[in-house]
């Protein structure tokens, strides 16, 4: 007989017929919350991969200096719209490392452009870890205060590493799309930090008050989710000072991204303090004289923190393609900033693209993000719920 029966039935309670739990069910009765999630987001192979791949971009965002060989500025003007060059290990059958041949120009005057080959007895080494401070272009300022000019990878001494092409002006195209996530990136989560606060403080009120106070917030959200968003964030982007710097249409982007996106968290965050509000703890910390404030964001909230955690992984794709969508049509961030979306805008015309398809090279990040947000979420949003 079990401890239960003892309490529940009044009988005698005999030690020799206990339960007894094993250490690994025990291990697991006496985990937390949180530690549950992940012991089941590890279950979810793609949720983790993705996880991984994230945490791997944005630490590549923090060294984009180092990890990208030219300065994002750095006009090439010997090399307007190359296209990417090959990297090969074997030259006539004899290994050599990675390398890519010398580049040839030449002008096709019936098509007006340039013409690039390959000069194949021009063989250029790629070097690693290299201090690149013998070419054009090396030079950087580390998160704009610490000169350097270190690179992981440089291309030969006199010559040129192009691996996904130039734009327009010459510009490395590898450079500028790792130093634009660095933007496009910090958008989404300024954005959802903003959209995050928003929707826990309404949504806190209006499913811990309920009666009026509910019922006004659920109006001022249904207003502002019944806009279209594009056109409303257009609207509002283009509102905006022409005379701001770049860094405040940085941040007054990202504010209008956020205050956009909080409707759905404050719905979320409504319908759970309706339902645990009238729960004994919550009922007992009021009667022992706990404020709202108190109760909501000591006792209420933690019970469903992991849900908001995975809503808010969901979110984030949603503030890169606003972000990405208003620099494309040029009323979101401008040059000289450089973000996914920005570079994007120099393939609006389909004759460009036909041209030079690999101007669309920044959208594939986009696209590789945005997924791995998305998969991650749901596998957040499965590891959050209990039932599964």
């Amino acid at each position: 007989m079990s401890k239960l029966d003892h309490y529940v039935n009044k009988a005698p309670f005999d030690p020799h017929r206990a339960v007894v739990l094993t250490p690994e069910q025990e291990r697991y009765y006496m985990a937390s919350q949180w530690r549950l999630m992940w012991w089941k987001l590890k279950r979810h192979r793609l949720g983790l991969a993705s996880g991984i791949i994230l945490v791997l971009v944005y630490f590549s965002l923090l060294i984009s200096e180092f990890l990208n060989p030219y300065n994002p500025s750095h006009r090439h003007t010997d090399y307007l719209y190359m296209p990417p060059q090959s990297v090969h290990l074997f030259h006539e059958g004899e290994f050599i490392g990675p390398f890519v041949y010398g580049i040839t120009v030449d002008r096709d005057l019936t098509r007006m452009q340039w013409v690039y080959g390959e000069d194949k007895t021009d063989i250029q080494p790629i070097r690693f870890f290299c201090s690149a401070g013998d070419y054009a272009g090396a030079e950087y300022e580390f998160w704009g205060l610490i000169p350097g000019d270190t690179h992981l990878f440089c291309p030969a001494e006199g010559g040129q590493l192009f691996l996904a092409g130039t734009d327009r002006l010459g510009r490395d195209m590898l450079s500028r799309m790792g130093y634009g996530g660095r933007i496009s990136l910090t958008v989404g989560l300024v954005g959802v930090i903003i959209s995050f606060a928003l929707g826990i403080f309404f949504g806190g009120i209006a499913g811990y008050y309920g009666g009026f106070v509910d019922g006004f917030i659920q109006r001022m959200i249904e207003i502002i989710r019944s806009f279209p968003h594009l056109p409303l964030w257009m609207a509002l982007s283009a509102a905006l000072p022409v005379t701001w710097s770049p860094i405040w249409v940085f941040f007054g982007l990202t504010v209008i991204l956020g205050m956009l996106d909080w409707p759905g968290l404050a719905r979320a965050v409504r319908s759970k303090l309706l339902s645990l509000r009238e729960e004994d703890f919550a009922v007992a910390a009021e009667l022992m004289g706990a404020r709202p404030k108190r109760i909501i964001m000591r006792h209420l909230m933690p019970s469903f923190m992991s849900h908001l955690i995975a809503s808010a992984s969901l979110s984030v794709p949603a503030m890169i393609l606003g972000e990405t969508a208003l620099s494309f049509l040029g009323l979101g961030l401008r040059p000289p900033v450089v973000s996914w979306g920005v570079m994007m805008n120099e393939a609006q015309n389909i004759n460009v693209v036909d041209l030079y398809p690999w101007l669309i090279l920044p959208m594939f990040s986009v696209i590789l993000v945005v997924l791995a947000f998305n998969f991650l979420g749901d596998g957040l949003r499965d590891a959050a719920d209990p039932y599964k």
